[in-house]
């Protein structure tokens, strides 16, 4: 069907792409690297085990959607810690960030690149477009990417949980939120159906 990944025999998955659904996932992934920057790899040491524990930031960046992307580790969202409580959440977080951001940032940007490429190398096919297959590993990294774009795209429209979603769907045509809420809720569509070829 259209729009939706299918599985495929022996693992995998498949989803017939219009050059319109190409081009918005393409641009979107690009805009996802360019959001999560370059990384550390000019700066490598050439001391592998260094490199290995090099520090990462400390502090959650100032970006909403990478706050999004890369949230505290430690912290209640829903309650209000004692000053003492949050200064040790701030100071655990700040420790787990240092040691994890990079790697973090490196396999959302790897995801980001594996969607790009894989549509890249796409072969259209006729006025339907074309159909993207993907192998069981890809569709991890195709799923990542998605979930990423997602929670981009949701810090941008403040969605925080499903009743938010539900006002969005029902947007007269003339918000200017209109197109992002489509391709929030599209994109979830191809999320949704991604990982039902994953289930075994």
């Amino acid at each position: 069907m259209p729009g939706t990944f299918e599985p495929l025999p022996g693992g995998g998955a498949a989803v017939a792409l219009d050059d319109v659904e190409i081009s918005i996932i393409r641009s979107l992934a690009v805009q996802m690297m360019e959001l999560i920057g370059p990384g550390t790899a000019g700066e490598a040491s050439g001391d592998p085990l260094a490199d290995l524990f090099a520090d990462g930031p400390s502090e959650p960046p100032s970006d909403p959607v990478l706050r999004r992307l890369f949230p505290d580790a430690y912290g209640d969202p829903e309650g209000t810690p004692q000053p003492a409580e949050a200064e040790q959440q701030r100071a655990y977080s700040a420790e787990f960030r240092r040691y994890t951001e990079n790697d973090l940032r490196a396999g959302k940007r790897d995801n980001a690149l594996a969607v790009i490429r894989s549509l890249d190398a796409l072969s259209p096919a006729g006025r339907e477009g074309a159909v993207l297959k993907l192998s069981p590993d890809a569709s991890r990294q195709w799923l990542g990417a998605l979930n990423d774009l997602r929670l981009a795209i949701g810090s941008r429209l403040e969605i925080s949980d499903e009743d938010d979603s539900d006002l969005l769907f029902h947007l007269p045509d003339e918000d200017p939120r209109k197109p992002m809420v489509m391709a929030y809720l599209w994109l979830g569509g191809l999320q949704e159906t991604l990982v039902s070829t994953l289930m075994p």
